[in-house]
């Protein structure tokens, strides 16, 4: 055990390089750290499994810091503690280029296991980090090997709480009994308004009992003692997760800053920073100045976590002796690598199919048949599984008294389901999906975004995606939320315009480990192209391709994703019959076919032939790209209506008919 002088020494520390920090930038937040330092300490120093010596060690502590405008505070702790994090580094708070940015961003510095700032969004990850945990080690953990057995860690605020997310996530924990899950409940009443109870007056403890987590506390949260006993009551329940109250003052030991508003987003001011250093009799006026002793003490985690580490390692050895299949698959699901033949047979799923099928049924049928192969394959839905054939079927469900299900329910749920499968993803040894109809997309956007920025292999099924939904009505028909996702930066989205293509998208997603993937499906049934007279699916690979052509030299070009490619198809049948040649063009992903070669894609959509026509059931905006100025888009512009589906899109000019009409005008007009 530290001697108390020594521990507040230490927490002077993490404080003042974080109010530095922020000084120096002239930006940031010195608040919170002051405020949450000593809690931070406590978990740092006498909890956290972690070896900074190697960051990615699978069965490390996650640490979350959710609140993540007090990234000073995080970086302190660091570089204090050993990671490959400069003092230099802490000096570059918020400048372009440097590892430390204003908010947490993962990949950005070893140990930072979260992108986080949306408030809320850190409180969900960790809940999918904990669900991991318990994954893994029901599926992979023997009688006397315990390969995977750790805790998930994180401080929370007042604003993480607000957050409605955070409500949807602290539900599924608790009906989870996620046990090893413990967070630290940042209590200091104060916002960028003022103070919290102008919006915020509920009993926090009440709400959390009611979730079913064990709340701890109130308590001091600069009681070094208090916090270290509270965190080993949270550890010894492992039935319940738990909420530690921790009251605090943000802004501590300001003289004139401390407990208001101001001290939250806002460098304290040269002269508050020499008083605030002087108040808690920190001697050093110097800036970034780091004690021998408090970092002596502070990198003795390098020490205490190589050690942990190295005892994991011999059990894992044991582990491998006594399970060599179990110990290869584990290691395999732990780099994120596809077994050996993992799509053998997927291209014959639909072969010679002559019955309509729905997308999200071949999407069912593609997911179950990769199921047994690919066993880190782990998702599900926002109470949706029957309508977006995400089930399965010998998967086992996911639930408190068995964690090795591969069925995830995460209830009506979908801004926390999201988070939840961007934490499955950042802790590792799973791919997850998600699924919900795709007018729900508005739900779940924020960690959709994360997911994006993060480059984390997530799979998002969104079936339901037209107007095609017919009589459920403008409510349940998605227009604009195609737009959403295609603005998104490093989000694939891919949307089939049959069950082959559905195959190919599925390969594709599996294969993308730098970032998400959405796949968009129709309820309704569509024929399944054949492929004898028609290019072969693979083309989705490259986001675009020429499904069809009437012949060489075409004088028009249609081009469509999912169930309107049908339409195209039609069309270009229709116009052949009148002596127009069309060239029928699948796009069903924007962004896998912007990154093709430039030749590629002019071979597709060749310069020269200016007539060109696009349909989709979803707004046009963006289509500009590839029909021109001299082209046509033939989309929804408005919001939908309750009607059966093929009344619809023929009422809103989606038919073969129109498009060959609008082709032929094309022709008049002399535009080729």
């Amino acid at each position: 055990m530290s001697k108390p002088g020594l521990d507040e020494l230490c927490i002077n520390t993490i404080r003042f390089l974080a109010v530095d920090a922020v000084q120096q930038a002239n930006s940031g937040h010195p608040g919170a750290p002051l405020g949450i330092a000593s809690m931070a300490y406590v978990l740092w120093d006498r909890f956290l499994k972690h070896n900074p010596k190697d960051p990615k060690w699978p069965d490390r502590d996650r640490f979350i810091l959710s609140c993540g405008h007090a990234s000073a505070l995080l970086y302190a702790l660091l570089h204090l503690t050993g990671y490959d994090l400069s003092l230099d580094d802490l000096k570059q708070f918020r400048q372009w280029g440097s590892k430390t940015p204003g908010h947490p961003e993962y990949g950005t510095v070893p140990g930072l296991e979260v992108t986080t700032g949306p408030l809320g969004q850190g409180f969900a990850n960790g809940v999918g980090m904990a669900m991991a945990e318990r994954w893994l080690a029901a599926n992979y953990n023997r009688p006397g090997h315990e390969i995977i057995n750790h805790h998930t860690y994180a401080i929370v605020s007042d604003g993480d709480l607000e957050e409605g997310i955070s409500a949807e996530a602290a539900s599924l924990a608790g009906n989870l009994r996620l046990g090893k899950l413990i967070y630290l409940y940042d209590d200091n009443g104060i916002s960028i308004e003022g103070r919290t109870d102008i919006t915020f007056t509920e009993d926090v403890a009440q709400r959390f009992q009611a979730y079913g987590w064990q709340v701890i506390g109130p308590i001091d949260g600069f009681d070094t003692a208090g916090v270290e006993g509270a965190i080993r009551k949270a550890q010894a329940d492992r039935e319940r997760p738990s909420l530690i109250i921790c009251r605090t003052i943000i802004g501590y030991g300001s003289p004139n800053k401390a407990g208001t508003a101001s001290a939250h987003g806002e460098p304290l001011g040269v002269e508050e920073v020499l008083l605030t250093k002087k108040q808690l009799g920190w001697d050093y006026t110097e800036p970034f100045t780091v004690p021998p002793e408090a970092l002596q003490h502070l990198r003795e985690a390098q020490e205490r976590g190589q050690k942990q580490q190295g005892e994991w390692q011999k059990r894992l050895k044991a582990y491998r002796q006594a399970y060599p299949a179990e110990a290869l698959r584990l290691e395999e699901d732990l780099r994120g690598d596809l077994p050996a033949g993992w799509d053998t047979g997927l291209d014959d799923l639909f072969r010679g199919e002559t019955k309509p099928v729905a997308t999200r049924s071949a999407s069912g049928l593609v997911l179950n048949s990769l199921a047994p192969r690919i066993r880190s394959l782990v998702g599900g839905s926002a109470d949706l599984a029957p309508s977006t054939k995400t089930g399965l079927k010998d998967g086992g469900d996911y639930i408190s008294s068995d964690y090795s299900g591969r069925n995830l329910h995460f209830g009506v749920r979908e801004h926390a389901m999201g988070a939840v499968a961007s934490g499955m993803a950042l802790h590792g040894g799973l791919i997850p999906y998600t699924g919900t109809f795709l007018v729900f997309y508005d739900y779940m956007r924020p960690p959709v975004r994360l997911a994006a920025m993060m480059g984390l292999r997530v799979i998002y099924i969104f079936s339901h995606d037209s107007v095609g939904v017919g009589e459920d009505g403008p409510t349940h028909q998605p227009i604009e939320q195609l737009v959403g996702l295609r603005s998104v930066p490093n989000l694939v989205t891919i949307r089939p315009a049959d069950a082959t293509e559905t195959v190919e998208a599925w390969q594709t997603a599996l294969q993308r480990r730098d970032g998400p993937t959405a796949l968009v499906l129709s309820r309704q049934n569509l024929p399944v192209l054949d492929r004898k007279t028609l290019s072969p699916a693979s083309g989705v690979r490259r986001g675009g391709y020429i499904l069809w052509e009437a012949a060489a030299n075409p004088e028009v070009i249609i081009m469509g994703t999912g169930s309107e490619v049908h339409i195209a198809l039609d069309a270009g049948k229709l116009l052949q019959a009148r002596g127009i040649k069309a060239r029928i063009v699948s796009l069903p992903s924007w962004e896998l076919f912007e990154a093709q070669p430039a030749e590629y894609r002019e071979k597709v959509l060749p310069e020269g032939i200016k007539a060109r026509i696009s349909i989709e059931a979803g707004s046009p905006l963006g289509w500009e790209r590839y029909v021109g100025d001299s082209g046509v888009t033939i989309g929804i512009p408005r919001f939908g209506a309750s009607a059966p589906g093929k009344v619809i899109y023929e009422k809103l000019g989606l038919t073969a008919e129109h498009v060959a009409a609008e082709a032929e005008k094309l022709r008049r007009g002399g535009r080729k």
